[in-house]
């Protein structure tokens, strides 16, 4: 196996990994993230719909063929849990030692290298987009 496809492996299943494991915690209503997601204005359906998006990008990011748009989709959900952290909830939260800012860092990070070892595949992508788009 080469060297990229193992790396995108390991940060596609790390990315997915972390997406899925709090799920749990969105999905049950578990206090804490129902305290998070009504300091944001957005309980219970921001948490709901955060929840549904985070299980379908961890599935994208696990597929090989839909890994790019996995990473598209991940990093765009990071940067909304990033800023979320960064303005209304605060780095730590609920005692948590700053772990799920971190988390969303690692997931971003994740995401970020994806889409570059994975560019091709975007752009194949938006050829057939903007090829089928303007015909």
């Amino acid at each position: 196996m080469k060297t990229q496809k193992i790396i995108s492996l390991g940060l596609r299943i790390i990315a997915a990994v972390i997406l899925i494991q709090t799920l749990y915690f969105k999905f049950t209503a578990h206090p804490e993230s129902v305290v998070l997601f009504t300091k944001l204005g957005v309980e219970p359906w921001g948490r709901i719909g955060t929840g549904v998006l985070e299980l379908v990008t961890a599935l994208l990011l696990l597929l090989p063929a839909t890994a790019f748009v996995g990473g598209l989709v991940a990093m765009g959900l990071m940067l909304g849990a990033i800023a979320a952290h960064l303005l209304v909830i605060g780095i730590e939260s609920m005692g948590d030692g700053g772990q799920l800012f971190i988390l969303a860092i690692v997931v971003l990070f994740c995401s970020v290298v994806i889409l570059v070892l994975h560019q091709q595949q975007g752009l194949a992508l938006a050829r057939k987009f903007f090829t089928d788009a303007f015909r």
